[in-house]
């Protein structure tokens, strides 16, 4: 049986223990990760059609709150995904936008990155499990290579 794809994202619902590895320089042939952890709480937003979780993230120099907002377009089964950064209160990424095909999420946008110009991937992977996968990756050649540049594995924590 298919999920409507307006449900995609409710594995995500809920409160997460998040452990994060990204890289510390991005498009620079690079293979020194950083590792910590983090938090999120998720939940659903306008009837279903959406849902926004708050992220508290602990990297080495300080932590700081960051949020995803998520909607849904029931014409199209498309979602749109935005990062606001906390330290960045006045700046909303651009969405990358995308669907679920046999249980993987691919969601796409064009952005800039130090003034180059680059594709972006956000992936989901294993929501069918209890640590789902997320990771972010950047192309600079119109998607035909990428670098995956930041991981975070979900471990759901009891409701309070």
């Amino acid at each position: 049986m298919t999920t409507p794809s307006e449900h995609n994202f409710d594995f995500l619902h809920g409160v997460w223990q998040v452990t994060h590895r990204r890289l510390r320089e991005r498009l620079r042939d690079s293979d020194d990760w950083q590792t910590f952890d983090g938090t999120c709480s998720a939940h659903p937003v306008l009837g279903g059609q959406g849902n926004v979780d708050d992220n508290l993230l602990h990297l080495p120099g300080g932590s700081y709150r960051a949020v995803t907002l998520r909607t849904h377009d029931p014409q199209t089964g498309r979602w749109s995904i935005w990062w606001l950064d906390g330290r960045h209160p006045h700046r909303l990424d651009v969405p990358v936008v995308g669907s679920f095909d046999q249980g993987v999420g691919s969601f796409f946008a064009d952005d800039v990155l130090d003034g180059r110009a680059i594709r972006v991937r956000f992936r989901w992977t294993d929501t069918h499990t209890a640590s789902p996968l997320w990771e972010q990756a950047f192309s600079v050649d119109a998607g035909t290579t990428w670098e995956v540049n930041w991981t975070m594995r979900f471990h759901r924590l009891p409701a309070p």
